[in-house]
């Protein structure tokens, strides 16, 4: 017994077509309100990182957003990945991590973030998802190219 098998392609080219479907009777269409863009200082606090290693504090001086590693409290740790020799024996814990950051559009913008187990410095942009969940993309050259954490606010 012969199997024949015909693309969808075959089949409109041999003249088939299927019945239309029949159309439902026009829903009104849900009407949203537009999600309102966050505070300025809703960003202000404390967060956890994604990987749970460390606790930033964000706070604003002159309209600018900065961070600062303020916790878990364990001492010694030192920022030994930093691609500044000189750089390698300063503490963690009070390291500037987002430094830069100005309010625009609903989004934090055109600040840096500092990955302290690499050594290296990211462009970055900082949105809430939620009041307690922050999403921070770092990236190199656009945003395209790049890569987004979580942090949870501390409550």
């Amino acid at each position: 017994m012969r199997t024949i098998f015909l693309s969808a392609f075959a089949l409109v080219s041999l003249g088939f077509r299927p019945a239309p479907l029949p159309t439902p009777a026009a829903a009104p269409m849900p009407v949203t309100a537009p999600t309102a863009a966050p505070a300025p200082e809703a960003i202000l606090g404390r967060w956890l990182t994604a990987d749970k290693a460390g606790i930033v504090e964000i706070t604003v001086s002159g309209g600018t957003f900065s961070g600062k590693l303020t916790g878990p409290a364990t001492t010694g740790r030192v920022d030994a990945k930093n691609a500044d020799a000189a750089l390698r024996k300063r503490p963690l814990l009070g390291l500037p991590l987002l430094q830069g950051f100005r309010f625009e559009d609903g989004a934090w913008e055109d600040g840096t973030v500092y990955d302290p187990n690499n050594g290296k410095t990211y462009s970055c942009i900082l949105r809430l998802k939620s009041a307690n969940v922050l999403e921070v993309r770092g990236y190199v050259g656009i945003s395209l190219l790049g890569r987004t954490d979580t942090w949870t606010r501390v409550l």
